[in-house]
């Protein structure tokens, strides 16, 4: 179908924005669209701009605004390659129901949740990827550029549960006109979410709570008249606390109780109360508690069908005992502001209503007496009565649950994933209704809405009347799936969002809006950490931390087990890498301090012997230099004469000690490295040729003439017979060297026992 044309009225001012919620088991693409906030305030005035942008559908009638595909996003973690052609149907199912001339400032998100979050980073990192590169690449919607959020911004990025459960409270109060504000303290709803994996709460604590709680979100979000309101959400998450989790941790804390009751008995035939009447499922131990200390053998589970009984036994899975770091806690060690029941009214989703709807009809208002009369009258009921029901109703079109087919709000087919899918939720509905009924009045401490003389004849049309009477107003706590023609879904959330962005502010100085999580200055005492593809100890622990036992939980720890691990191998790495190379590193130390301390020494020679601190050396060419030496020549000579003394030796004429002290004891002879004198075998010279006038002839040796040496005033070196040894001097003896002008008594090197020189 063609895309809808500008010039058709619905179109006139609209907006459009879209959003792919990226679950586990698949992707569910949502348009949603509303009036241009300019457009409506120019249309209306006074008080109908004291509300929030409309959103609606996306498509003006059927259900074209929603399209989804399968399998999950995170199913694509060893083929990241195979995310364009998944995704390719959305985006095209997207491009047909947005004008073109709209695309390019319709903002595109895909957000993905549960199944991402328990990938590797590195996995999660090629996805993102390659779903971003798809998107801005092969489409024209509006696409954000690439941040510290991800390759594409806050387009295409995984949120995490705490994000789902503040986006859903915004969907929930939206939908219940929770943010009117008619009333100077509006109260506002708060909202249950439970999956197969966790459960969310959010809500706004009373004013009193809220001056002492911390780690609140501040929501903002801008009224068509240009008002800003602000809301202080607490939200949290419990991991693990989920049906499906919870299930699995109640299989292994029965065949671990069992085994340790029974250990000899190889039957291993379990009687579950939680399970309808004679259904018997293979369970295998799961949870480490009982697979590391027990036999991995499966078990079989044989249903009694006892509600009560059932109830009694999950109770302790809500794990109330566990430490609570930050006082007051409700369940499993996580904080919880005191909610007040009486001002905070409460409605659940997903799990909340399907347990309560699909098979008792009880969603809606809720009333626990009459929940827990339809739970204890189903768990009862032999397995062959469900199942021959189940058949009944299939054939008839109206079974309700996950598998059926809806076309215009009627049922037209059911069974479209198959019987594994209704089977199972009927076999898991005893111990969801008990899972759901303790988490709410245990867990939550929903209180309990009971006449003293019974109310065995109650109906959940009548407990709005009920609460009403005793003075709590609208029903404590409701499920609901939808709002009209609505459904409730973090998606929903999101683009209440994106719309109220487009209301001109009344301020030209105002801060823009932006997701809650744009509005918090200082992540790091954030309650909500964003989940980003790079070693990411959040995602891991959401994978395993449902099977560790509750001490070792960040919450009852303080701290994040996953991280300390990964920090104390990453440093138990480096030291091994340091023990390995210490020779290496302890002889690079040595060269280092040594080439230093080389320069040093010559540094010190240098400024010894005259010579530059740069070790270039002299030139005795230069004509200034050979002036200013026969000027000091008479000087020279008339200190020789003389025979003085000098307490100090001329830098421009430093002889080399003898190897006898004034004392006449002898000390080692030490030499410049830097200024040494080499002695050659004297060449052969050709008769009437003279040697080359750089070498002087010191008793049949060569002695090289090293530049910026002294010279007597006839041009020859300075000899003591054997070698030069004016460019030299002992560190124990500073005088100047008059050897070569007054002769001393030659010392024989055989029978001398001091070092030869």
């Amino acid at each position: 179908m063609p895309p809808p044309t500008v010039v058709d009225a619905w179109l006139a001012s609209r907006r459009f924005g879209i959003v792919i919620d990226a679950g586990s088991s698949g992707s569910r693409l949502q348009i949603y669209s509303w009036r241009d906030p300019r457009t409506v305030k120019n249309e209306q005035g006074g008080r109908k701009l004291n509300v929030l942008p409309t959103v609606e559908k996306g498509a003006r009638d059927g259900d074209s605004w929603v399209t989804k595909v399968e399998p999950g996003l995170s199913s694509f973690a060893d083929n990241p390659e195979g995310v364009a052609a998944y995704l390719a149907p959305l985006l095209e199912h997207a491009r047909t129901q947005v004008p073109p001339s709209l695309q390019a400032e319709t903002p595109l998100f895909l957000l993905a949740t549960a199944g991402m979050r328990l990938l590797t980073a590195h996995q999660q990192a090629h996805i993102l990827q390659e779903t971003c590169e798809f998107l801005k690449y092969h489409s024209h919607f509006k696409i954000e550029d690439p941040s510290s959020a991800g390759p594409c911004g806050n387009s295409v990025r995984i949120i995490t549960g705490e994000e789902e459960g503040l986006f859903g409270w915004i969907a929930v109060n939206y939908l219940m006109d929770g943010f009117t504000s008619d009333n100077d303290t509006p109260t506002t709803y708060g909202f249950l979410d439970m999956g197969g994996a966790s459960t969310q709460i959010a809500f706004e604590p009373s004013r009193e709570e809220r001056a002492k709680t911390e780690n609140l979100i501040d929501v903002r979000l801008r009224l068509l008249n240009g008002k800003e309101i602000h809301h202080e959400v607490f939200v949290t998450t419990w991991l693990g606390y989920g049906t499906n989790q919870a299930r699995e941790r109640y299989v292994g804390r029965t065949i671990t109780e069992y085994e340790e009751r029974m250990p000899t008995n190889t039957g291993h035939v379990i009687q579950d109360p939680c399970l309808p009447k004679d259904l018997r499922l293979t369970e295998m131990p799961l949870q480490p508690s009982s697979a590391e200390t027990h036999s991995k053998a499966p078990h079989t589970f044989v249903g009694t069908g006892s509600f009560e009984q059932c109830l009694r036994r999950t109770s302790p899975l809500l794990n109330k005992d566990a430490p609570c770091p930050d006082s007051p806690c409700l369940f499993n060690g996580i904080h919880v502001p005191p909610i007040d029941f009486s001002a905070s009214h409460f409605i659940g989703v997903s799990e909340y209503w399907y347990s309560s709807e699909h098979i008792f009809g009880l969603g809606g208002s809720y009333d626990v007496v009459q929940y827990e009369r339809a739970a204890s009258e189903f768990c009862g009921r032999e397995w062959s009565s469900i199942v021959g029901e189940h058949e009944q109703t299939r054939q008839k079109g109206h079974l309700g649950g996950d598998g059926e087919v809806v076309q215009n709000g009627q049922v037209v087919g059911t069974g479209k994933w198959g019987t594994s899918v209704e089977i199972p939720r009927l076999q898991m509905q005893c111990f969801k209704a008990a899972w759901l009924v303790n988490v709410l009045h245990e867990g939550i401490g929903l209180p309990r809405i009971v006449d003293p003389g019974g109310n065995g004849t109650t109906n959940g049309d009548k407990v709005a009347e009920q609460a009403d009477s005793k003075g709590l107003g609208r029903p404590t706590f409701q499920s609901m799936d939808s709002v009209g023609d609505i459904a409730i879904s973090w998606t929903l959330g999101k683009m209440v969002i994106e719309a109220s962005k487009e209301v001109p502010p009344l301020s030209p100085n105002a801060r823009p809006l932006g997701d809650p999580l744009d509005d918090i200055s200082e992540s790091s005492h954030s309650p909500i950490k964003p989940i980003r593809p790079f070693l990411d100890f959040d995602a891991i622990e959401d994978h395993i931390s449902h099977r560790l036992p509750s001490s070792l939980t960040r919450h009852s720890l303080g701290f994040s087990p996953i991280g300390f691990l990964f920090y104390v191998i990453l440093v138990s790495v480096f030291c091994s890498t340091v023990y390995r190379l210490r020779h290496r590193i302890r002889s690079s130390v040595r060269r280092f301090v040594r080439k230093r301390d080389r320069q040093y020494i010559t540094e010190g020679y240098s400024m010894e012997e005259g010579r530059p601190l740069n070790g270039s050396p002299q030139r005795p060419s230069s004509p200034s230099s050979r002036l200013f030496s026969k000027l000091l020549d008479p000087t020279l000579r008339f200190q020789q004469l003389s025979g003085s003394r000098s307490s100090r030796p001329s830098p421009l004429y430093v002889g080399e000690s003898d190897g006898v002290s004034r004392s006449g004891q002898s000390s080692p002879r030490r030499i410049s490295p830097i200024h040494r004198s080499f002695s050659y075998p004297t060449p052969k010279s050709p008769a009437g040729v003279n040697p080359s006038p750089d070498l002087t002839l010191t008793n049949g040796a060569a002695t090289a003439y090293v530049p910026g040496s002294p010279r007597l005033h006839d041009g020859s070196m300075v000899s003591n017979g054997s070698v030069a040894s004016l460019t030299s001097r002992s560190r124990n003896s500073s005088r100047l060297d008059l050897s070569s002008v007054i002769p001393r008594q030659t010392i024989s090197r055989t029978n001398n026992s001091l070092p030869s020189i």
